[in-house]
């Protein structure tokens, strides 16, 4: 059997694999990008219709390419974020191979490398990139079982709400992801329950600018001064209808009844806990918090952007944070589906490597593994905050093409 050699192999042609391509091919490494289905495949068949990019099109792009059909502004459906990677492959000429899984990964032995087992036969490569991203294998919590009598999906599988059985819908997953499924499932005539925890909440935009610069000018992408517990926990902003704070009691006066964490379950009702009030304030103080730091930016720097006294007042606390649901009766409450907006695992069990932690999460600096020849591309938290994002993931693929172009050298060293 044949086994074609490489210098790099890139695995996944989303955001990551596609920046990393565009690194590698400057910094004249050789190598292929394998994606199992298609380029930016996520984007297209593994989310709901309606979604839309996280960020405004002026941001939410590789520096070397700009919307050439969207406005700055606008926040660009996801048919067009996969059309904007699958052009940037193009104009990049990424050495792009769709169709091809990667089986496994594993060192070779007494020589440099890895040897690549694929559905299109082996590789040997030097060098193993791992651009899989964050969004890999759904996970929710076995809370309702299986036969409770109720659809279960998981916001991965949701595509619109006609696809959803006839009934309530329970919406588990206070990020953005659950916020907008919450909020388009209502817009479409449904009662709709909306289960949040702890979550970070910022404002949409503020005085003329949008949250994600203010996010580059208060420093908030690097994570200086970022509270650690909040690192993890849901991040509710979005781009839905144009761009909106996301605003849980907004939500509620719509006709959402907005719920505390889920927690248990038990002859078809669900056990609440009782956080919801103590969330939401968390929240608001986050959101507060963002229009302080944005206002002294704005004085200290003597900047024209106008006040926004409007921002600065929250709604009235609708019945369901006032008096909070601790058990909900899934048959009285005629939910019929509870979708499931809880995140994402990893699944690296492809990668037989020595490039994970004890609790087998990759283990490395800035996406250099401790196995070397190893790399990780677009996982939360990489470099920082920024690292999962389209703008961050661009600049993470640069740092890892040097490193990759450094050790080049350092093979190629030959005694004078």
């Amino acid at each position: 059997m044949s086994v074609e050699a490489i210098d790099t192999l890139v695995i996944g042609a989303g955001q990551s694999g596609i920046a990393m391509s565009e690194h590698l091919t400057q910094m004249n490494v050789p190598h292929i990008v394998l994606e199992r289905k298609r380029v930016a495949e996520r984007w297209r068949s593994e989310r709901w219709d309606s979604l839309v990019a996280n960020g405004p099109a002026w941001h939410d792009r590789f520096p070397n390419l700009e919307f050439d059909d969207v406005g700055p502004d606008v926040f660009p459906p996801k048919e067009r974020m996969a059309q904007y990677f699958e052009d940037y492959a193009k104009m990049i000429g990424a050495p792009v191979r769709t169709g091809v899984e990667v089986k496994h990964v594993q060192r070779c032995e007494n020589r440099p490398g890895f040897i690549v087992t694929t559905s299109e036969g082996v590789i040997e490569a030097q060098r193993v990139v791992a651009a899989t991203g964050p969004f890999q294998v759904p996970q929710f919590p076995p809370i309702v079982p299986a036969d409770a009598g109720v659809q279960q999906l998981h916001s991965s599988a949701y595509k619109n709400p006609a696809q959803l059985a006839e009934g309530a819908v329970l919406v588990v997953g206070g990020g953005a992801s659950g916020s907008q499924i919450a909020e388009e499932l209502r817009a479409s005539g449904r009662t709709v329950y909306l289960s949040i925890g702890e979550h970070y909440r910022p404002p949409r935009s503020y005085r003329e600018r949008d949250y994600v610069w203010w996010l580059g000018v208060l420093g908030k992408w690097d994570e200086i001064k970022i509270k650690p517990k909040k690192k993890h926990v849901a991040f509710a902003v979005s781009g839905y209808d144009g761009g909106k704070t996301m605003d849980f009691r907004r939500l509620a006066h719509n006709g959402i009844t907005v719920l505390g964490l889920t927690k248990g379950y038990e002859n078809g009702v669900l056990h609440i806990a009782d956080d919801l009030a103590a969330n939401i304030a968390e929240g608001d103080e986050a959101y507060f918090d963002v229009l302080r730091e944005a206002d002294a930016y704005v004085e200290r720097n003597g900047l024209d952007l106008p006040p926004e006294p409007e921002a600065w007042k929250l709604l009235d606390n609708p019945a369901c944070i006032e008096q909070p649901i601790l058990e909900l009766d899934l048959a009285k409450a005629g939910v019929k589906t509870i979708l499931w907006a809880t995140g994402f695992k990893f699944d690296f069990s492809w990668l037989n490597v020595d490039a994970f932690d004890e609790n087998g999460a990759p283990f490395h600096k800035r996406g250099i593994s401790a196995e070397m020849g190893i790399y990780f591309l677009g996982l939360p938290e990489l470099t920082n905050r920024a690292s999962s994002f389209i703008y961050g993931v661009w600049h993470d693929a640069k740092y890892i093409a040097d490193h990759i172009a450094l050790q080049r050298n350092y093979v190629a060293y030959q005694k004078a």
